[in-house]
């Protein structure tokens, strides 16, 4: 198990992108944690294997139909056993 923690900028908040990372996480099989941060960007924990991780940012990378990400940090860390992903 890996844990990625990513944030993401750009129109990411007031668009239904935590709601939306919780519904893609859970169908992936992830676990952690989104959470709105200041200055309008969205932060993302998620542990899982490699391959749901990676689809998880690759979705990120759009997001929900009305947001408009701008980029993404992504900084790979060890798993942490976490297995219900939550929005905070």
């Amino acid at each position: 198990m890996e844990r990625y923690m990513m944030r993401i900028d750009g129109k990411v908040q007031g668009v239904w992108f935590r709601q939306s990372t919780l519904k893609k996480a859970k169908e992936l099989g992830l676990g952690g944690f989104v959470q709105n941060e200041d200055g309008g960007s969205v932060y993302v924990e998620a542990e899982g294997n490699k391959e749901s991780l990676n689809a998880l940012i690759a979705w990120c990378l759009d997001g929900p139909e009305t947001a408009s990400v701008k980029a993404i940090t992504v900084v790979k860390g060890p798993g942490t056993g976490s297995k219900e992903f939550v929005v905070k």
